[in-house]
């Protein structure tokens, strides 16, 4: 015979599965699809599962932090991939650090859908935050870097229609995240997969660093 107790005890059970596998849902949903702070990794080399595209790349470490470092010079654009290969529904952050000299700044950046993607670069001789598609500016911002400061970039990408895209990014000092988007644009034609990378130009001769690599995924829709 089953009482009524043995009928609450099963509801109640299952209650608390149902509320379990929501928690895990919920942690895999906010676990990163990637990460790297490069504490594990090894001085002097890049870790093996990063594609270097050009520059002298390398892990450093300073005051106990490791970090990934491109060196002053050569001057040119130099940039790193990273992560799995994704089209949309994805966040890509990291640390950047880098100094002026004179009048002279270094660009930054961070990168989704490869190397022909989308990228939040800062540009402090020009004041401002810019979205590109490729090598075509697609929206800019104000924005006043602090030279010998760590910058957070971050660059989402996510279908918020079926034919219909919303390429979003912020910037911000050392701190609490910001709640709103710096910059952003809508893209109507459907992105390519590709990996999540950074970037520098050390137009200013100084070594620009990069730490602390993540991959999220986002919720889609409006």
């Amino acid at each position: 015979m089953v009482t009524l107790f043995d009928n609450g005890a099963e509801r109640l059970g299952t209650a608390w599965v149902a509320i379990g596998l929501a928690m895990c849902l919920v942690a895999q949903e906010t676990k990163p699809l990637y990460e790297n702070d490069f504490e594990k990794s090894e001085v002097g080399k890049v870790p093996d599962d990063f594609l270097v595209l050009d520059g002298q790349f390398a892990v450093k470490e300073e005051g106990g932090n490791k970090f990934l470092e491109l060196p002053g010079a050569p001057l040119d654009t130099y940039g790193v991939l990273f992560g799995p290969t994704e089209k949309d529904g994805l966040a890509v952050s990291a640390r950047i650090f880098g100094t002026g000299k004179g009048r002279r700044f270094p660009a930054f950046a961070a990168s989704s859908n490869g190397v022909g993607g989308y990228k939040l670069q800062i540009s402090p001789a020009k004041k401002l935050v810019e979205l590109y598609k490729g090598e075509t500016v697609k929206a800019t911002a104000p924005y006043e870097w602090v030279s010998g400061k760590w910058t957070n970039l971050k660059l989402q990408v996510r279908r918020i229609k079926d034919v219909e895209w919303k390429v979003e990014g912020k910037a911000w000092q050392e701190g609490s995240e910001p709640a709103t988007w710096t910059i952003s644009f809508d893209e109507k034609e459907e992105p390519i997969a590709g990996r999540a990378g950074v970037w520098g130009n050390p137009f200013s001769g100084t070594p620009i660093r990069f730490d602390d690599f993540k991959v999220m995924r986002v919720t889609t829709g409006p």
